[in-house]
């Protein structure tokens, strides 16, 4: 009799869960609950569907498009340790409060939900803004292959301040490449740079140079495919602020970077993961000596319609 009578609990125990993570407000709450249903629907335009990860655009209940991606965990160890240390979702929700109180731009989050089994997450879903008026920086630099660089100089000197910025906040990111920055020119503007899947963002008391370093190789790496190396190399003098610095302090940075991208590629094509530091780990002066967190412009959504 007693075990009849907790066999409806063992049964719940490995039932499916829906957990609202993050609601914007009690409609984006409901639409959360239903997104599987939703995401299977006619409505949804997808931009991605792989195998762990499908993303595209819906309409929201107010019937502007929005962006929703769900990913899947991919087996019950991995959903476990996404239940122990935090799912894709929740370390999205992290970063995009990091780069709000920081004052950086980002698609202002909508709905959050995970699905979870047996105490694993199976999935989780994450509806948030859509930057319909923003391009990715290739997108923005290319321009259709109308692209003149001189005229695109000012883009790509704004991209390096900004990641500059975001370092001397305390913000780092383990996936800086071209495709999350989102571009949105403005007429008379500088123009507004988002960063996107904010996942692997981390904040500490200091970024490291090290890591300063790295987060450039990485950029520098999917830039690559459409800047060549003298472009390149002014993106990285504009991060440092190159006017400040001695000729010695130059041609010291620019071999650390390139030393750094070498071993990174030649590990990459080994197939090796861990990446260990280069033997020359001094910043330039202009870096050493600190430069304090600049003014923060206050995040406000993009005014054009979605």
């Amino acid at each position: 009799m007693n075990r009849c009578a907790k066999l409806p609990n063992k049964l719940g125990y490995f039932a499916m869960h829906k957990r609202v993570l993050f609601a914007a407000d009690p409609r984006w709450a409901a639409m959360a609950e239903r997104l599987d249903v939703l995401m299977a629907g006619g409505g949804f335009r997808v931009l991605k569907d792989e195998a762990r990860t499908r993303a595209g655009l819906l309409k929201g209940p107010d019937g502007a498009w929005v962006f929703v991606k769900r990913v899947r965990t991919g087996s019950w160890a991995r959903g476990l340790i996404a239940a122990a240390r935090g799912s894709r979702v929740r370390r999205w929700l992290d970063g995009a409060a990091m780069l709000s109180v920081a004052g950086f731009n980002r698609p202002a989050p909508l709905a959050a939900l995970e699905v979870s089994r047996a105490g694993a997450v199976s999935e989780c879903y994450l509806v948030c803004e859509a930057l319909n008026d923003a391009t990715v920086l290739s997108g923005a630099v290319l321009d259709g292959g109308r692209v003149h660089f001189r005229s695109r100089r000012p883009l790509l000197s704004a991209v390096a301040r900004e990641v500059r910025r975001l370092h001397d906040a305390g913000l780092y990111t383990l996936d800086l490449q071209e495709t999350n920055l989102m571009v949105q020119g403005r007429d008379g503007a500088p123009p507004r740079i988002s960063f996107v899947d904010l996942e692997d963002f981390r904040r500490v008391r200091s970024v490291s140079w090290h890591r300063r370093l790295l987060n450039l190789v990485h950029l520098d790496r999917s830039i690559g495919r459409f800047l060549n190396r003298p472009a390149r190399l002014r993106c990285l003098y504009d991060y440092l602020g190159a006017s400040t610095l001695t000729r010695d302090d130059r041609r010291r940075t620019v071999a650390q970077f390139w030393q750094l991208r070498d071993g990174l590629e030649s590990r990459h094509r080994a197939r090796v993961p861990r990446l260990a530091p280069v033997a020359a780990s001094q910043p330039p002066v202009s870096l050493a000596h600190g430069a304090g967190p600049a003014a923060a412009n206050r995040f406000a959504p993009p005014s054009g319609g979605h």
